[in-house]
């Protein structure tokens, strides 16, 4: 046994030492299969990937609504409470978002808004304010009035029967 673990520890050591030469190569090749591996997964027929949204998602209608001079109360009612707040930045919030099948996002959109003194006073991203010719109306949605619903009247005996279980009772 031991004329066996001595040539093992020295063709170990060997390897080990033959790999220090190369540490660049070897995490190279080492990033290179982790990047292998989800690129094989995302050709696979038969595996499901499903389509991933991540961030704050900000519609051209809500950036219309942004006004200079708005407080940052009402600037987060409209787009939300933002997804990146800097520790070394407080007057920037960042709104990023990505979409995308599996772990390769297609669609990238990122929006900052600056303040000054707890005011808007900047925005910066790919959604700008849009003159107010160029904006579409915002469609309120349909309000539809339901009636009130009045339960059927019931009479003394089937009132009875429902308390037993033999009548008509909540079908």
């Amino acid at each position: 046994m031991r004329n066996f673990l001595i040539p093992m520890a020295f063709l170990a050591g060997t390897t080990i030492l033959g790999g220090c030469s190369s540490v660049g190569d070897s995490l190279h090749s080492l990033s290179s299969v982790t990047e292998a591996i989800p690129r094989a997964l995302d050709k696979a027929p038969l595996i499901y990937r499903p389509t991933i949204q991540q961030g704050s998602v900000i519609t051209q209608e809500q950036v219309n609504q942004l006004k200079p001079g708005m407080s940052r109360r009402q600037v987060r009612f409209i787009l939300g409470s933002p997804a990146l707040l800097d520790a070394f930045h407080r007057d920037r919030w960042d709104h990023p978002y990505t979409k995308g099948v599996g772990s390769t996002p297609d669609e990238y959109k990122y929006l900052s808004v600056y303040f000054e003194d707890d005011r808007l006073v900047r925005i910066t991203g790919d959604l700008h304010p849009q003159p107010a010719d160029q904006q579409t109306p915002v469609s309120k949605p349909a309000v539809v009035k339901v009636p009130d619903w009045e339960p059927e009247k019931q009479t003394l005996l089937g009132k009875a029967l429902d308390k037993v279980g033999l009548g008509k009772g909540d079908e």
